[in-house]
């Protein structure tokens, strides 16, 4: 029966500024604290106390506090909308692109690889390792569906996308970061899926970028500048 209320209770998604905050949302908020702090918008003491603060911060919400009087981030927070935690409809496929599997053993994707619409992953007493720190990615909306029983699945993703997770974990560890890209047009990534005794971890890693995403500003800038000087 409590099952059943459960069922037909509305969705109650925490909002964005409740979402539990990530090592690059500090570092985002700290990059602004430092560029007020440089134009003089900040005292050193403010900036100190500011810091202090963002690194104390649990949630989103919390670190907005600190930018919320500045403009800069106004002027940022304007030019993109964040990722939507769940994929468009229909836009993922129902079968996998490629499946990933670790049954007391270990499998790994990393290098230079094409990646699909839908990645599945399977870890049975075994570690999955997904890197797409280095992927192509040929469509904006990436699912990883990551199942781990007495195992564990490792996800690290460029720090110029978006990351979300969906999933859970039952006696086990489901944690995802949560990473919104500036552009508006950079790959989405979400991973679901359940950790039954054992960890489903997804983060950025440090220092990596989608060479597409870099590609298309460059361009961009070209094409400004060509503009600008009249050709």
């Amino acid at each position: 029966m409590d099952l059943q209320k459960h069922a037909q209770q509305p969705d109650t998604a925490p909002r964005a500024a409740e979402l539990r905050a990530s090592d690059a949302d500090r570092d985002r908020v700290a990059d602004l604290l430092r560029e007020a702090l440089a134009e003089g918008r900040l005292t050193a003491d403010e900036h100190a106390e500011r810091v202090e603060g963002v690194l104390a911060a649990k949630t989103v919400g919390e670190l907005e506090v600190f930018i919320q009087d500045l403009p800069i981030a106004h002027q940022r927070r304007a030019a993109h909308a964040s990722a939507p935690n769940r994929p468009t409809a229909g836009a993922i496929p129902v079968d996998p692109d490629d499946n990933v599997v670790a049954v007391f053993s270990a499998a790994v994707r990393k290098g230079r690889w094409r990646t699909g619409r839908r990645i599945h992953a399977y870890a049975v007493f075994g570690s999955v390792e997904i890197d797409l720190s280095e992927a192509l990615f040929d469509h904006q909306q990436v699912v990883i569906k990551a199942f781990s029983v007495f195992g564990s699945v490792d996800i690290r993703v460029p720090e110029n996308v978006s990351l979300r997770g969906m999933g859970g974990g039952v006696l086990g560890t489901f944690e995802v970061d949560t990473l919104d890209a500036a552009d508006d047009e950079a790959p989405v990534v979400y991973v679901d899926g359940w950790a039954v005794l054992g960890t489903v971890e997804a983060r950025p890693r440090r220092g990596r970028l989608v060479a597409d995403i870099l590609d298309r500003v460059q361009r961009k800038m070209d094409k400004s500048m060509r503009r600008n000087l009249g050709h």
